[in-house]
């Protein structure tokens, strides 16, 4: 019989289409699955509500579950409460590292607006010595940043509350 947890451990193998070290679980999207009605309800809540990789996050999580032989399943995609980085995991803070780009802060950076920017360290030498270069990474959900100790670009993942 399935579970809710057989569920859930299947979903661990669906990854961000935009960063494929991430899960779906790992970046907070997967918000609930449930069996309600003779079907499972699987729930994820993108990261910001224009999120181009949200139909290709519905169809992997479809295909895996019908990959596993689960094929009454319906997958909502709810924008209420939105998506914070508080919903990124503890290990997919370290993925992000592993894969060099910087897991967001702990405050949303308002230095453009009013202060001096927000330390980003660098994910590959740890050196606190960076610099923003643009707003805008390689997704709208990042900015681009180079480490001036080591001289690597890198991406960081943008904080938002």
């Amino acid at each position: 019989m399935v579970t809710k947890e057989t569920i859930l451990s299947w979903l661990e193998e669906v990854c961000d289409p935009e960063i494929p070290v991430l899960s779906l679980a790992d970046l907070g999207v997967l918000r609930d699955v449930e069996y309600l009605k003779n079907e499972w309800l699987i729930t994820i809540t993108p990261t910001y509500s224009g999120c181009p990789a949200m139909k290709t996050m519905e169809a992997d999580v479809l295909s895996k579950l019908k990959e596993k032989g689960v094929d009454d399943v319906r997958v909502e995609l709810v924008l209420s409460p939105a998506w914070t980085t508080d919903w990124l995991s503890e290990e997919g803070r370290k993925k992000l590292r592993s894969f060099g780009i910087a897991p967001p802060e702990d405050e949303v950076d308002k230095s453009v607006l009013f202060a001096a920017p927000t330390v980003v360290p660098c994910p590959k030498c740890g050196s606190r010595e960076t610099k923003m270069v643009s707003q805008f990474g390689s997704t709208a959900c990042k900015a681009h940043y180079k480490c001036l100790s080591c001289l690597e670009p890198f991406d960081y993942f943008k904080c938002l509350k």
